[in-house]
């Protein structure tokens, strides 16, 4: 019974999270097959950021390399202060206020939504830049 309260709880939890990205598969069946523990939602959670960071690493070569001149230099600079704000999202969720909970499921999915913001951001810039 805990564990399913622990489950529907991580289920609210991500849903409750708004513009958070919404889990993908990889995820939801990490969480389900997991043994309720925290340490094993950490571990999801963790797997899940790097997904995230992994495809926003993809987009963010595709992109760069299509600019030159002054627009490569402003988008260094912006992807640097991106970074910086991606290092201070989520925080809250990580500080023990919400709990071990807020820890291992809302901080992972908040930075995974951040991320994957920052990717569609960037796929935008992508069609913007790519010659006609």
């Amino acid at each position: 019974m805990k564990i399913l309260h622990r489950v529907s709880l991580a289920g609210l939890l991500l849903i409750g999270a708004g513009s958070m990205a919404s889990a993908d598969d990889a995820y939801d069946k990490c969480i389900n097959d997991s043994d309720g523990t925290n340490t094993a939602w950490g571990e999801c959670g963790g797997a899940f950021m790097k997904r995230e960071d992994d495809k926003l690493n993809t987009t963010w070569k595709r992109v760069f390399a299509l600019t030159s001149d002054q627009t490569k230099t402003d988008l260094l600079a912006e992807q640097r202060a991106w970074v910086q704000f991606r290092e201070a999202a989520c925080q809250f969720y990580a500080n023990g206020d919400s709990g071990r909970e807020g820890q291992v499921l809302s901080y992972p999915a908040c930075v995974a939504g951040v991320i994957a913001d920052r990717t569609e951001a960037l796929e935008g810039y992508e069609e913007d830049l790519k010659p006609i």
